[in-house]
């Protein structure tokens, strides 16, 4: 067992010192290939063959998600009609660690018929794919993490980090924000955590006014199963809120009070437009179920403990 945990520690310290190296080694040209793609009115095109096409799918979609549109080209599809996804509007942002990949001939030849702007990305600065490319992003050489050279580990985790690299760098100055990334990622937990009150809470409200009679309020309360009821004031600003709490303490003759004589005054709520986590956190810390979201001084949702459940949150 020992063993196959100092192997596994070799590994990433090998890969470690790869980035380090990758790191301080970065120039001009990372900047030129930002530039290129900001310029570009159409999509980043990121191609690569076998495990550097592995890792542009990786790199693709991380741009894609993060404001910056793109597509991945596989390169031998791409000599059988895929080149026709890649237009005069893209950039070419190609990965080969040898930079001589065959397959990926014919993409190349295609970006300098077309004037397509090529960003390469390979080991070698004499590789062809280099020799090509408006912009050369070279890899540091460092041996691949398996220790005998001949699996690719060491030089696609560079990749991979110069991909991402690439991608925060232009989400930084598309400032690109949690709602934005929301906007892609509508599902899972991600979606979940970067959901808004507005996007979970319920309009149909249990409202009833401050002089409503506490007969109607309970009615209100049970016909719409939230364990509670907002009060309004003559303007229709929520004032305040009943819960079981409050029936409880008013017990002793609770038929006979109105709506504002049993409320609790100056509810916590909420902005529609906080984050669902948010609100969670807040019933958690008060021990409540609900909240009501306000805009204006004016209820416009309520929210149950149980929609963020659903939404994931927890």
């Amino acid at each position: 067992m020992t063993s196959y945990l100092e192997t596994a520690r070799r590994v990433i310290r090998t890969e470690a010192q790869a980035l380090e190296l990758l790191a301080e080694g970065l120039g001009p040209e990372f900047q030129q290939a930002v530039d290129l793609i900001l310029a570009a009115t159409g999509r980043v095109i990121v191609s690569g063959m076998g495990k550097s096409g592995h890792i542009a799918r990786k790199i693709a979609a991380t741009l894609a998600s993060t404001g910056t549109p793109a597509q991945f080209v596989h390169p031998a599809e791409a000599s059988h009609g895929d080149l026709g996804m890649v237009t005069k509007t893209d950039v070419a942002l190609v990965l080969s660690n040898s930079g001589e990949t065959p397959e990926l001939a014919d993409l190349i030849a295609h970006t300098r018929r077309f004037q397509i702007p090529l960003i390469g990305v390979a080991s070698r600065p004499e590789s062809t794919l280099l020799r090509q490319s408006d912009v050369r992003l070279v890899l540091p050489a460092a041996p691949e993490a398996c220790g005998s050279g001949i699996v690719p580990t060491t030089s696609t985790t560079m990749t991979l980090a110069l991909g991402d690299a690439l991608a925060i760098a232009l989400m930084e100055h598309r400032r690109f924000t949690p709602e934005h990334f929301r906007t892609f990622h509508p599902g899972g937990k991600l979606g979940a955590r970067l959901a808004k009150v507005a996007d979970l809470m319920h309009r149909d409200m249990p409202l009833v006014d401050a002089t409503t009679p506490m007969t109607e309020a309970l009615l209100e309360i049970s016909r719409k199963s939230y364990g509670v009821t907002g009060v309004l004031d003559g303007n229709g600003a929520l004032v305040g809120i009943i819960t079981d709490g409050d029936l409880r303490r008013h017990m002793q003759g609770l038929l006979d009070h109105n709506a504002a004589e049993v409320m609790t005054s100056h509810p916590q709520v909420i902005a529609p437009e906080a984050l669902a986590e948010a609100a969670l956190a807040e019933m958690q810390s008060r021990k409540i179920t609900c909240l009501f979201a306000v805009e204006d001084g004016k209820p416009a949702g309520i929210l149950h403990i149980h929609d963020c459940l659903r939404a994931g949150l927890v």
